[in-house]
């Protein structure tokens, strides 16, 4: 089971199965259904599933979202968030491939893939204090811990200084060719907080640690995807569907390196949930993933 900065996971407090499931859920469906609803734009966002090889083989970073949270209080998730308009910045500090190779990876403008390639790397140095960027094409910073480094991490929380600032500032390239593009996953219709969030694996650079960095998390560990999937499973660790999905595609790795260079191969078309109504019950599915449907009865919960 988890072995992290902050202890063991809570003892069990959901039901067998730990899928996210807000009670609101229903009445928002039935909303959509009849028009009553109208759905937001989803906002860009990344996450990073970042790995470190163990005896037992690799192990992914995960964090519990605070339970006052808004969006999955509670919910065991990945380093991640929203894109910040600034990620667009032409004259960030680049290097790997370039931001027309990954606009053909994520099937964007070129625009659009920097701001979410620099996203996730933001975020990761944001949520967990580890940074993919070097002074060099083939290095990569070591540690990132100390008082300069914490100054500038909140400011780049705060929005007091761009990613492009930041870099710059240093000396510092973005390395892109550190991440792998794995999922993609579009936040459903009916929820009011949405997100188009693509999802990349990394390898922890050497000589750098993680640390629970951000003020949405009150635990952090590392686990074996397939430890953090049995504690789904069993109701422990509570968690949405795009995150348990991701877990178990990463469990066939034997090593961090063996995941990443299964990225380039891994299916990227937006998974977005759907509901519908079938003879009075509202039935939600997410294309693809057979074992998150949820069958709602008429006045009922799941």
């Amino acid at each position: 089971m988890p072995n992290g900065q902050h202890g063991q996971p809570p003892k069990p407090t959901q039901p067998a199965g730990g899928q996210w499931y807000p009670p609101e859920w229903p009445a928002r469906i039935r909303a959509l259904a009849d028009g009553t609803l109208t759905p937001v734009e989803p906002k860009r966002a990344a996450t990073v599933m970042l790995l470190r090889d163990t005896p037992d083989g690799p192990a992914v970073h995960m964090l519990r979202r605070r339970a006052s949270m808004a969006f999955a209080g509670g919910a065991y998730a990945y380093p991640g968030g929203g894109v910040d308009p600034r990620d667009e910045d032409h004259r960030i500090g680049w290097a790997g491939p370039g931001q027309d190779v990954w606009a053909a990876r994520l099937g964007t403008d070129a625009a659009t893939a920097q701001a979410i390639v620099c996203g996730a790397v933001r975020e990761t140095f944001e949520e967990a204090g580890v940074l993919l960027a070097g002074e060099t094409p083939d290095t990569v910073v070591g540690d990132t811990t100390g008082d300069d480094w914490e100054a500038d991490r909140e400011a780049l929380v705060g929005r007091e200084l761009s990613f492009a600032e930041f870099l710059d500032r240093r000396g510092l390239l973005l390395r892109s060719d550190l991440l792998g593009a794995w999922a993609r996953w579009i936040t459903p219709e009916f929820e009011p907080r949405r997100y188009d969030t693509w999802f990349f694996v990394a390898a922890l650079p050497e000589g750098q640690r993680t640390r629970n960095a951000s003020t949405e998390a009150d635990r952090t560990v590392w686990i074996r995807p397939a430890d953090a999937a049995a504690g789904y499973d069993k109701g422990e660790l509570l968690m949405m569907p795009p995150t348990i999905s991701t877990l178990r595609s990463l469990q066939p790795y034997p090593s961090a390196a063996g995941a990443l260079g299964a990225a380039a191969g891994q299916d990227l078309t937006a998974v977005l949930a759907q509901a519908t109504l079938e003879d009075g019950e509202l039935v939600l599915s997410w294309p693809g993933h057979e074992e998150f449907t949820k069958r709602v009865r008429p006045g009922g919960p799941a």
